[in-house]
């Protein structure tokens, strides 16, 4: 198959000069729309959608907008300009040039860190594959198909590095991200949280705000890498993955919007009351982002972690914006608190900062997530209703590091914190996260609604539109 590589596949890594690496993607590309058509939206491959597109990365070109057919998206090939003189900037190599080639000490381990987080990317696709079909606006499904391409950007972006600096194995890595399935008993994705269900839009709206945040941490922390082009790719990738937060964090705060709307009309914020009038009661907005923060957090890793200490002396993956911490880059005698169990509450323990890799990062996570809650619960202020968010405790519901519950003698977690028996998470654990029944009433809400100036009954509409366009009297998808 022969490509256009300025038409079909925007770039600025010289393509077009490249010819091992053309023949790698000629091999690649057509095996990439099989899994799109496969995987991607269902049932939208043929409508006309209005949807960004990358074809620079200069402000002009990084976001041209048009109605376009998915499968026809210029998916692009971008890394941030080259910083002339950059260093490695922490590690055993801190001081160094930054490396334009991988060293070959560590390819295998670079190698793992770049096909991990290339696997989160056709995951994330996967999971929302069905969406579409219950969307609460052309708005919204807009929206939805933009995360869509985006992500599937950001798998060539992955697969960019694989072919180019890895050869036959990154190839070979390259073909199994097409292979592994979200959710698939036999081949499932590298990480748990891209095989849960993302079954409705409240769910959608909590992954984009939740775990497409720890993608963001996730690929700041790759960004800073002393592998030069690792980190101008994870630069660019970052521009996009904020209208993901956006889409997230603006549909929930839409959610909790109708929500209170609907109480103060009707005089109360009991959970049965509000699902009478057809709206998420926010009992059960609350369970949804207790599991999702919880789940998310698990895929930080474990809370001492040699493998993170590894990634930082090596130089290949530092700490969220590492170059503004003030310390030597190298931590070969700092500590840092993790939480541990201790007569029967939480408590802290310091240690080796360079092991704590992992609980650094997801602390930085909790806190940007803290300031969006803070955000959703003044806007519930001002509406007046007495509701407010709450982010559970970071042990709370873990499968992953010190309070992994799978384990022997790993206590129970309440979302306050509190160490509690296994009686009372049985018996109250429901309290906390989605029931079947609570599953069960949101889906019997999601229904498609596809005709312009329209939307659902249960979220609020939108203040603006993209690209200045109207919110809702706007044609965003072309149905053909």
């Amino acid at each position: 198959m022969s490509i256009n590589y300025t038409d079909k596949i925007p770039n600025n890594v010289e393509l077009g000069d490249d010819r091992k690496l053309q023949r790698a993607l000629e091999h690649w590309q057509p095996r990439y729309l099989d899994w799109w058509q496969e995987m991607g939206p269902e049932g939208f491959q043929t409508d006309d959608i209005y949807l960004r597109t990358a074809v620079s990365v200069d402000p002009k070109g990084w976001a041209q907008f048009g109605h376009v057919k998915m499968p026809d998206y210029r998916w692009g090939i971008f890394l941030t300009p080259q910083e002339e003189g950059r260093m490695v900037n922490f590690g055993d190599h801190k001081g160094q040039p930054a490396w334009n080639e991988v060293p070959g000490e560590y390819r295998s381990t670079l190698r793992r860190i770049i096909t991990v987080q290339g696997d989160t990317e056709p995951a994330s696709v996967e999971q929302q594959r069905f969406l579409g079909a219950t969307c609460p606006s052309l708005y919204d499904m807009r929206n939805l198909f933009q995360v869509n391409v985006e992500e599937g950007r950001h798998l060539w972006a992955m697969v960019y590095l694989l072919h180019k600096y890895f050869g036959r194995d990154g190839r070979e890595e390259g073909d199994a991200l097409l292979e592994r399935r979200s959710g698939d008993e036999n081949h499932p994705r590298i990480l748990g949280a891209f095989n849960e269900r993302t079954p409705d839009w409240l769910s959608f709206f909590f992954f984009t705000f939740i775990t497409d945040r720890d993608g963001k941490y996730q690929l700041a922390a790759l960004a800073e890498s002393g592998f030069d082009p690792l980190a101008r790719t994870c630069k660019f990738m970052l521009t996009e993955e904020a209208h993901h937060l956006f889409v997230g964090e603006t549909g929930i705060a839409r959610v909790l919007q109708r929500t209170a709307e609907v109480a103060k009309k009707i005089g109360t914020e009991d959970p049965d009351a509000l699902r009478k009038e057809g709206v998420i009661d926010f009992q059960t907005i609350q369970k949804y982002l207790n599991f999702h923060y919880s789940v998310t957090l698990d895929l930080y890793g474990s809370e001492i972690s040699t493998n993170a200490a590894n990634f930082y002396t090596m130089g290949l993956k530092g700490r969220f914006e590492e170059t503004k911490i003030d310390d030597d880059h190298q931590l070969k005698d700092d500590t840092y608190p993790v939480p541990m169990q201790t007569n029967g509450s939480i408590g802290i323990e310091d240690v080796a900062a360079v092991t704590a890799m992992n609980e650094r990062l997801r602390d930085d996570y909790e806190v940007d997530v803290l300031k969006g809650v803070g955000r959703w619960n003044k806007m519930l202020e001002k509406t007046g209703v007495e509701a407010r968010m709450v982010l559970a405790h970071k042990c709370f519901n873990r499968r992953v590091g010190r309070f992994d519950m799978g384990q022997p003698d790993v206590p129970h977690v309440a979302p306050d914190g509190r160490i509690i028996s296994e009686a009372e998470w049985t018996k109250r654990h429901t309290e906390w996260l989605p029931s079947d029944g609570d599953h069960a009433y949101v889906a019997s809400l999601m229904g498609q609604v596809k005709e312009p100036g329209k939307i659902a009954n249960w979220i609020a509409p939108p203040r603006v539109g993209i690209d200045g366009k109207p919110p809702l009297d706007f044609e965003y998808v072309r149905f053909n």
